[in-house]
């Protein structure tokens, strides 16, 4: 027996592709989000800031989502050569870059015709708020099936390193500063008593969020073009092996108030970009990244160096992964429900 329509609603109605890249949600907004103001994607972001946040917390915030959730928004592209536009969301606000996002899109823009389809792999070019990434999509034509993505960083580099801070009597912690397409905070926990696999989340949580703020509170971060993306996005708590092998990772973002389920796409270039700026990495060199709560995995490499402003050794960082398809959704913001932009209990 077929389900009933829904009769006679008022209100909005959005509607979404449900994908995860590592366990890292990624709820895909293809129809009902309204057309935004701007004549770049930068521009396009404030606006949705500013005038359309209640869909932002509609679709991130309980009870559509929840304080982990993470969205991409399909919005018109102002880029010549990009295939689609996107801008991300999340409980906290709006990032400028998502690898993980990079690698769910990928498919689904080759998956839902978006681009024309060619075997091995097809070429999608997404623009993000940090500039135009290139994923390539692998593809098999006789089966029609999408499969594994790799994308290119933008430019990547070294902000600052061996930098020292204190937090709440723990003496002297050293950390580093990268972009990716955001920035991180980089901090080996064998500075601390504690293990990325064993010691509870919670209390990863917390020893990331202080650093985040003491960080935050005492760096002016500056971006070769644009001071909209000169913003500290996150802590990665690294296990230190920076040099060869796997290497474990957990990314704290949104004010260090989320936890990404995945090792982090734009976080692996910003690792990856101060690793190879610090001497520890070589051209084309593959480092596997775990995120040891869940096992997921990334692969990253530097594949090229190139000149980013005043940034002489910045790199292009190329990150794989896999992303994958959990449902669909439609979702009512009805009227007359006081609660129909979200709330988060904590």
């Amino acid at each position: 027996m077929s389900s009933p329509e829904l009769q006679g609603k008022d209100g909005v109605l959005i509607k979404t592709v449900e994908m995860h890249t590592g366990g890292e949600p990624l709820r895909v907004v293809v129809s009902g989000y309204p057309r935004l103001c701007g004549d770049t994607l930068l521009d396009k972001r404030r606006y949705a800031r500013d005038h359309l946040d209640h869909l932002r917390r509609a679709l991130m915030f309980e009870p559509r989502g929840h304080k982990d959730m993470y969205g991409a928004i399909l919005v018109e592209k102002d880029a010549d050569k990009a295939d689609l536009a996107v801008l991300f969301i999340h409980c906290e606000g709006y990032s400028t870059m998502c690898g993980h996002a990079m690698l769910s899109l990928g498919r689904y823009a080759l998956d839902y015709g978006l681009v024309p389809r060619a075997s091995p792999e097809t070429e999608v070019k997404i623009q993000c708020p940090c500039g135009l990434v290139t994923a390539h999509v692998q593809y098999d034509s006789a089966s029609g099936k999408s499969g594994r993505v790799r994308f290119k960083s933008v430019p990547s580099f070294a902000f600052a390193v061996n930098q020292k801070i204190e937090i709440n009597g723990r003496g002297p912690v050293v950390y580093d500063l990268g972009y990716g397409g955001a920035f991180y905070a980089l901090v080996s926990v064998q500075q601390f008593n504690v293990d990325l696999k064993t010691t509870p989340i919670q209390e990863l949580l917390h020893l990331a969020n202080d650093i985040f703020y003491r960080v935050k509170n005492i760096t002016t971060l500056t971006h070769p073009e644009s001071a909209d993306l000169a913003f500290l996005y996150g802590v990665i708590l690294t296990d230190g092996c920076d040099t060869e092998g796997v290497s474990n990772n957990i990314c704290c973002f949104a004010e260090a108030q989320q936890v990404d389920r995945s090792p982090c796409g734009s976080g692996v270039a910003a690792r990856l970009a101060v690793q190879y700026h610090k001497g520890q990495l070589k051209l084309d060199q593959e480092r596997l990244i775990v995120q040891p709560k869940v096992g997921s995995e990334m692969r990253g490499k530097v594949v090229s160096t190139v000149t980013f402003g005043s940034y002489e050794q910045a790199v292009v960082v190329e990150v794989s992964g896999w992303g994958h398809y959990t449902g669909r959704g439609e979702y009512w913001l009805e009227e007359g429900d006081p609660l129909s932009t979200g709330l988060l209990v904590e």
